[in-house]
Formats: structure tokens, sequence, C-alpha cells
């Protein structure tokens, strides 16, 4: 079990690293997916201050979705935090899979983020 955290805490810090060269000032969109549920923040990392968030355990979203697990519902999680972070006069972000494939609820939610205004 430790060498499978060792392999997925080495993806997430190449990914990182990637991210930073390429960031250019711009705020992270993050993004943490569970069996159950999804959540995504717009992070500042010059101020280390949370921007934006979003996640299907809000109450609003409890009521319109059945679970946080599909696809359907990290599409309307991407379109959710894309509102907030026009809110807050954010346009521009740059996209942080983590250790995530690009695949699934995670290519959902960028979807719907992109679908919601925000550009990466």
């Amino acid at each position: 079990m430790a060498k499978d955290n060792k392999t997925t805490n080495r993806r997430q810090a190449r990914v990182r690293r990637s991210l930073r060269a390429h960031a250019y000032g711009k705020p992270r969109l993050t993004v943490f997916r569970s069996s159950k549920q999804i959540y995504c923040q717009i992070i500042d990392d010059a101020l280390g201050r949370t921007l934006a968030a979003a996640s299907s355990l809000e109450k609003a979203e409890r009521e319109v979705l059945k679970t946080g697990a599909t696809v359907e519902s990290a599409k309307i999680i991407g379109q959710r935090i894309a509102e907030r972070a026009a809110q807050a006069g954010i346009s521009e972000v740059v996209f942080d899979r983590g250790a995530y494939i690009y695949h699934g609820r995670v290519k959902a939610l960028a979807e719907g983020a992109r679908e919601g205004g925000l550009k990466f």
C-alpha cells in the first residue's frame, strides 16, 4: 500500500511542477474526487488562499443530484465553479488534475467549467 501512495504522490508532484512552470501567475483549479463525491477549488498560490469552491456536497446540489459520483454531477459542479469564478472576477486558470487521469468525472468537470466560461 505504501508503494501505491508513493506513486500517487510522485505523479501529483510531477503535474504540479508542470503547472507551476506554465501558470504565469494564474490561479489553479484543483479537483478532488472520492468514490461518492467530487470537489473543486480555485486557489491563488501566491496568496495561499482559496478564491472559489464547489462540491457535490452543497445543500443545493444534494437536492438536485442523486449522487456526486456521476459524470453528469461532475459537469454541473464544473459549471458551478465557473459561475463562482466569474463572480470573483476570474476568467483564466490552470487546470490541476492532481494524480487523476484526464478521463471520466475529471474530464466532465473540466468541460463543464469551460462551458461556464473559464479559460484553460
